[in-house]
C-alpha cells in the first residue's frame, strides 16, 4: 500500500479524495484522534466501494495528498497491506523498510522511506465498511506490542461503530471531497519572533507548499517572500529541482523524522536545510552551510541521488511485477483491470488487437454485457478511435466526450456511456499489435506525468500480451495433441462399471504424460491400463501416445500382462528417448471374475471389497519402462467378486510437494473405504477432492475406477 497524504494546512486536518456523504465527518473525527490514541503520526481510512470490488481512500490524516495518488483506489486483489487486511479480516503489520521489502517489494521500491504501518479491517455487526491504516515513525520498534494491537483493534472497532451508526441514521459514508476547514488565524507574535532569528525559517504544509517564509529565509533563497509563499520550493527555485531534494521532504513527512540536506544556490553559495516534521506539516531551518558546520571546498557538490516520482515508479513496478504472473491473454486483461484501472480512477478497460485486417477485442472489463463485443471485427479501414489507436503508435487522450466527438462525430463506438478515454498503443519489438483503452465514467484530466506513466504501461502490456498470445497458441496445439491421444469415451462392458478422471497440471503448459485406457480383448475379457510418462510438455504427451498405442497393439494380441509390459518396455527403449514411463496393466476375465495385474514402477492400485474394506494391492513391482530393455514384469491374480472396486491412479493424486507418500496413500485408502459403496462418479470426485486438486496442481492426475457388477 502507498502512504496516504493530505493537502491540509492545519493540524489534524483530514483530506478526502472523491463526493462524500455527511457520515464521513463522524469517521473523520475518530481518525483525527489517532495521534493521541495510538501515537501514530498519520493514517487514513479506505471505504469499500458500492460494488464491493475496490477500496477507495476516503480520508487521510497527517500526510499530503500527493503521496496517496497511486493508491486512491485499490483493488482487493492488489498485493498491498490494506488489501491484505480486507481479504484476511485481520490486522496487517509492517515493521519497517526491511519488513516492507520482504513482504511487499513493489511498495517498498516505490516508497523507499522509513516508517512502520498497521492496517485493520473496519467491521461492525457483520458489515465490512473498509480498512483503516496508521503510520508510526521509523523509531518505532519493529514489532507491534500486544497493547498496541489491542488499542489499534479497538480504534478500528470504534470507526466501524461510528460508520454503522451513521449508515443507520441515513448518513452512509462515501469516499469524496469534503469542505476544507477555515484557515486558522495568523499568530503575529510568533511570526515576528521567527523574523528576528539570524537563520531562515519556513513553514511547509503537507502538500509541499511554503506556508510561511521569514525575510531571512527569503534572502537566503534569493526570491521575495511574495513569490515563495504558496509555491513548492522545488518548483519556484530552479536549483532545487533535483528530485533528491523533494525526496528528502517526502522522507521527512512519511517517516515522521527530521532530516537534512545541503544544496548549492548558484553560483557558489551552499545552504543547509533541516526539516522538522509533525502531523500538521514541516518547519525548515535554512542556514549557510559553513554556519551549520558543513562547509565544503568550493565547487564540491553534495551527494546526489536520482528519484523518480513515487506514484509513477509505483505504477510501472506494480504492473511489471503483476504481468510476470500473467500467462494467458485473459490473465493480462485481468491484471490490467484489477491492478491498474482502479489506481487511475478508471471505470473500464478493453484490449484490442489488429488481426487479419480487422480489429479484434481479446478482452474487456467494466463495460455493460454485449456493448463492446458489437465492435469486434471492425475493419481497419473504418475511422474510429479504436482503429486509429491500433494502426498509429501515438497515444490518444480524450478528457471529455466533446474532445472525442470533435474528431469522431456520430460514431457508434463513442456511445459507450463513458466520459473520458486513454487509447494506449501496444508496441513491442517495433511492432504495433493493438491498443489498450482505459475508460473513465467522469471527465478526466491527464497531466504530463500521468500521460508518461500510461504510455510506459502500454509498452509493458504489449510485451505481456505478445508472450501471452504465443503461450495461448502453443497451449492450444499441445492440448489438442493430448486430447487426441486420450480416449474420448470408454467402451461399455457388460459386467463392469467404469469411471475416469483426468486433470492437467496447472503449471507449465497444462499438459502431461498421464494416460488411461480400457480395451476389449475378447468376448469375456478386457484390458485396463494406466500410465505416466515423465514430464509435462509436448514430448511427454507424444511419448504417452506411443506407449498407449503399443499397449493397445500388444493387448489385442491376447497377451498376458507380463508379456504386454515386457514388449512395451523394449519398444520404448528402441525409441531412443531419455524419458521414463510407469504403467500398470490389468487383464480382467469377466467369466471367471478374476484379473491378472503386472506393474512397471507404477503406484499400486487400491481394492475395495464387497465387505466394505479397502486396501492397497501388493503386486511384484517391476522396473519403470525404458530403464532395462530385458526387465521382467511378474503378474499376480486378483479376485473380482460382484461389488469389488479397483482404483488405478497416477502419482499426481498422492505425490504433492512436501507430502509424506505413505501418509498420502493411507489417506487415499481411507477415503476409498468411506466412499467405496457410492456410485463410481461420486467416488471419483471424492478421491480427487481429498487430494485438494481443485485449482492448483503441480502434476497431472489420472484416475480410473472399475467395479464388478452382474452381467
Amino acid at each position: 500500500m502507498g502512504v496516504p497524504r493530505d493537502r491540509s494546512p492545519g493540524p489534524g486536518h483530514l483530506a478526502t479524495g472523491a463526493p462524500a456523504g455527511r457520515g464521513l465527518d463522524a469517521a473523520a473525527e475518530v481518525l483525527r484522534s489517532a495521534p493521541a490514541r495510538l501515537d501514530a503520526h498519520s493514517g487514513g481510512l479506505y471505504l469499500l466501494s458500492e460494488d464491493g470490488q475496490l477500496l477507495e481512500l476516503a480520508v487521510t490524516l497527517g500526510s499530503a495528498r500527493q503521496f496517496t495518488r497511486p493508491w486512491q483506489r485499490v483493488g482487493l486483489t492488489a498485493p498491498v497491506p490494506v488489501a491484505d487486511a480486507a481479504r484476511s479480516g485481520r490486522i496487517v503489520w509492517v515493521g519497517g523498510t526491511a519488513h516492507m521489502a520482504r513482504r511487499y517489494p513493489r511498495v517498498a521500491v516505490a516508497m523507499p522511506y522509513a516508517f512502520c504501518l498497521a492496517a485493520a479491517p473496519v467491521v461492525s455487526r457483520g458489515t465490512v465498511y473498509g480498512v483503516v491504516f496508521v503510520l508510526w515513525p521509523a523509531t518505532h520498534p519493529p514489532e507491534m506490542s500486544a497493547g498496541e494491537r489491542e488499542r489499534f483493534a479497538a480504534f478500528a472497532g470504534r470507526l466501524a461503530d461510528v460508520l454503522a451508526d451513521e449508515a443507520a441514521a441515513g448518513r452512509a459514508a462515501r469516499a469524496g471531497p469534503r469542505p476544507e476547514p477555515a484557515e486558522r488565524g495568523t499568530t503575529a507574535p510568533l511570526t515576528a519572533m521567527a523574523a528576528r532569528l539570524p537563520e531562515g525559517v519556513c513553514g511547509i504544509d503537507l502538500d509541499g507548499r511554503l506556508a510561511a517564509v521569514t525575510p531571512t529565509a527569503a534572502e537566503l533563497l534569493g526570491e521575495p517572500v511574495e513569490r515563495l509563499v504558496g509555491a513548492r520550493p522545488w518548483t519556484v527555485l530552479p536549483w532545487l529541482r533535483d528530485p533528491v531534494y523533494e525526496y528528502h521532504y517526502r522522507a521527512a513527512v512519511i517517516s515522521g523524522q527530521a532530516t537534512s540536506f545541503v544544496a548549492l544556490r548558484p553560483p557558489d553559495r551552499w545552504l543547509s536545510f533541516e526539516l522538522y516534521p509533525d502531523p500538521s506539516g514541516l518547519t525548515a531551518r535554512i542556514v549557510p552551510a559553513d554556519a551549520a558546520g558543513r562547509s565544503r571546498p568550493a565547487g564540491t557538490p553534495p551527494e546526489r541521488a536520482t528519484h523518480t516520482r513515487p506514484g509513477a515508479l509505483y505504477h510501472l513496478l506494480h504492473l511489471a511485477g503483476a504481468l510476470t504472473e500473467a500467462v494467458s491473454v485473459q490473465d493480462v486483461v485481468t491484471m490490467v483491470s484489477e491492478q491498474i484501472v482502479p489506481a487511475f480512477g478508471g471505470q473500464a478497460v478493453a484490449v484490442l488487437l489488429a488481426e487479419g485486417g480487422r480489429l479484434r477485442i481479446v478482452g474487456h472489463r467494466g463495460y455493460p454485457p454485449g456493448l463492446v463485443d458489437r465492435f469486434d471485427g471492425t475493419p481497419l479501414t473504418e475511422s474510429t478511435p479504436g482503429v486509429q489507436a491500433s494502426t498509429n503508435p501515438v497515444p490518444a487522450y480524450f478528457e471529455t466526450r466533446e474532445d472525442l466527438e470533435r474528431l469522431y462525430p456520430g460514431r457508434e463506438e463513442t456511445q459507450d456511456g463513458m466520459a473520458a478515454w486513454a487509447y494506449l498503443p501496444l508496441v513491442t519489438s517495433g511492432r504495433l499489435i493493438g491498443t489498450c483503452v482505459l475508460a473513465f465514467a467522469e471527465p478526466h484530466h491527464f497531466d504530463l506525468e500521468e500521460r508518461a506513466v500510461l504510455t510506459s504501461l502500454g509498452g509493458l502490456i504489449a510485451q505481456a500480451l505478445d508472450r501471452a498470445r504465443l503461450y495461448d497458441t502453443k497451449l492450444g496445439l499441445a492440448q489438442g495433441l493430448q486430447e487426441s491421444l486420450l480416449p474420448r469415451a470408454l467402451p461399455d462392458v457388460p459386467g463392469l462399471e467404469v469411471s475416469a478422471r483426468y486433470l492437467p497440471a496447472t503449471e507449465g503448459m497444462d499438459i502431461g504424460g498421464d494416460f488411461y485406457d480400457l480395451i476389449r480383448v475378447g468376448p469375456d475379457s478386457v484390458a485396463v491400463v494406466i500410465g505416466d510418462v515423465q514430464g509435462h510438455n509436448v514430448n511427454a504427451a507424444a511419448l504417452m501416445g506411443q506407449v498407449r498405442t503399443a499397449v493397445r497393439a500388444f493387448a489385442t494380441a491376447d497377451s498376458d500382462p507380463s508379456t504386454v509390459l515386457s514388449r512395451t518396455n523394449r519398444l520404448v527403449a528402441d525409441l531412443d528417448t531419455s524419458l521414463l514411463a510407469s504403467c500398470a496393466y490389468l487383464r480382467v476375465d469377466l467369466a471367471r471374475r478374476e484379473a491378472w495385474l503386472a506393474d512397471a514402477g507404477h503406484p499400486v492400485p487400491l481394492l475395495y471389497g464387497p465387505n466394505g474394506r479397502a486396501r492397497a494391492l501388493e503386486p511384484l513391482v517391476g522396473m519403470v519402462l525404458n530403464v532395462d530393455p530385458a526387465a521382467d514384469y511378474p503378474q499376480i491374480r486378483i479376485g473380482l467378486p460382484i461389488g469389488t472396486t479397483l482404483a488405478l491412479y497416477t502419482d499426481g493424486l498422492i505425490d504433492t510437494p512436501g507430502a509424506d507418500l505413505d501418509r498420502a496413500l493411507a489417506d487415499l485408502t481411507a477415503t476409498l473405504a468411506r466412499h467405496g459403496g457410492e456410485p463410481l462418479d461420486r467416488l471419483a470426485d471424492a478421491l480427487v477432492d481429498r487430494a485438494g486438486h481443485g485449482e492448483y496442481r503441480t502434476d497431472d492426475v489420472a484416475l480410473l475406477l472399475i467395479r464388478a457388477v452382474p452381467r
